[in-house]
């Protein structure tokens, strides 16, 4: 027993360093867009690097290899295993993990053990998250508001303003105060809660997203006025570094309230309104170019809607038509082949709504805020794209929250800004999506 042990220990050495890096992500639970996101590679290096990984040490899922690399040692006490916390369950109990060599000279009972709790843990978790995904709405509200936090408000409360994460510091970007449509820009520093005032934009927009490529963030368009006349066809971006903007290529068309998302060090901008009508119109950016494209139209014209990325697909969802809020999910594939279409119908919003914040976290869609066709305030959801439903979940919003700016951040969403009632808003609150689990090895 301890020869076979001893050989498994030594086949990680096939392994590159970089190869090591990403395994101990995959490990921590982080996503293709994590482990990009840190490591400065495109999400298709990383699955260039998984598929090799996988084909090394002989495994062929995310958990095998989590499990694998904890049992060679490539992985710490404190980078175990994430998974999404059970809606009714509080996370496991943790149990300390004995060292390498420890582990060496137990007897094949002990093994057993192990081998024995490993397969409990993984059921637990898998349980844990078909038990979050299974209730529409959570059946004890204790624990869900233990996931919301009040966090330091904006120094200006605005709306329509645009949000990036960038070494572990949220960047907040322009939007439309009390006194009008601002260029301000403030860093939030998540570990001490203050903000810090930085060099304005150029341009004063609002109506805004932005996006984070190689350390550059980047904010196309916006609109200049009150009347929603004015829009702006300028890209605009900033370098955290330096505290400095430059400016790129501009849009095809001036453009505000679209939808946009990074994937495979692109970006792609989904509909919004060019000053005259709401557009159906998908442009994405190549900034090693600095050049936009034109691509397939959606298939629904819309401004005001939310996107987010969930593996291989940008999920396009809800927004303003002109007449009506929308209950559209639309999903776009950018890698699909010229022949096909790359847009795809999914599971439609309960009820229309548009001017919400999206985001994903763990192969999971979270919707806050926005306004639909009535008065009353909308249910935060998730949209759980591997069963294509959607559910509810409990939060803190109490009155309608729209225009708002919504940031996935390590383990928590925020939501900053907007408008409440008719007043803009320099809330700040965070929502716990992950909790940290540890794997428990007992002699």
């Amino acid at each position: 027993m301890s020869s076979s042990r001893d050989n498994g220990l030594e086949s990680h050495h096939n392994l590159s360093e970089r190869e090591r890096e990403i395994l101990r992500l995959v490990a921590t639970g982080a996503s293709n867009k994590e482990i990009a996101q840190q490591l400065f590679i495109t999400q298709n290096t990383v699955k260039v690097h998984l598929r090799n990984i996988f084909a090394k040490i002989g495994v062929a899922s995310r958990t095998e290899a989590t499990v694998y690399a904890i049992q060679n040692g490539l992985v710490q006490l404190n980078n175990a295993p994430r998974s999404v916390e059970p809606a009714v369950l509080p996370p496991p109990t943790i149990a300390p993990v004995p060292s390498i060599a420890t582990r060496r000279t137990m007897p094949a009972r002990g093994w057993l053990v192990i081998a024995a709790l490993l397969v409990l843990l993984i059921g637990i978790v898998s349980i844990a998250t078909i038990r979050q995904s299974a209730a529409p709405v959570l059946a004890s509200p204790a624990p869900a508001r233990a996931r919301w936090q009040e966090r330091a408000a904006l120094p200006i409360a605005r709306a329509g303003l645009a949000v990036a994460a960038y070494e572990n510091r949220i960047y907040a970007i322009g939007g439309e105060s009390a006194q009008g449509i601002v260029a301000n820009v403030e860093r939030y520093d998540v570990a001490s809660d203050t903000w810090t005032r930085l060099s304005s934009k150029p341009t004063a927009v609002t109506d805004v997203s932005a996006a984070v490529i190689g350390g550059w963030i980047y904010v196309p368009g916006g609109r200049l006025d009150a009347a929603h006349l004015r829009i702006s066809d300028r890209l605009e971006v900033y370098n955290p570094r330096q505290d400095r903007w430059e400016a790129r290529a501009r849009l095809p068309e001036p453009l505000c309230a679209y939808a946009l998302v990074t994937f495979e060090g692109k970006l792609y901008l989904f509909g919004g309104w060019n000053g005259e009508r709401y557009v159906e119109a998908v442009y994405v950016y190549d900034p090693d170019e600095d050049a936009w494209r034109a691509q397939t139209p959606m298939p629904t014209a819309r401004g005001y809607a939310g996107a987010a990325v969930v593996g291989n697909k940008i999920f396009v969802i809800g927004g303003y038509d002109g007449q009506a809020a929308l209950t559209v999910n639309e999903v776009y594939f950018p890698e699909r082949d010229p022949d096909e279409s790359p847009w795809e119908a999914r599971a439609r919003l309960p009820e229309g709504r548009y001017g919400m914040g999206v985001a994903s976290i763990s192969n999971i869609v979270y919707v806050l805020g926005g306004e639909g066709d009535t008065a009353r305030v909308l249910a935060s959801l998730q949209y759980l794209q591997e069963e294509d439903r959607w559910v509810a979940f409990e939060s803190p919003i109490t009155k309608s929250w729209v225009y708002l700016a919504v940031q996935p951040l390590g383990t928590h969403i925020y939501g900053i800004g907007g408008k409440m009632g008719d007043a803009p808003t320099g809330r700040n609150v965070s929502y716990r999506a992950i909790y940290t689990i540890l794997v428990p090895i007992v002699p």
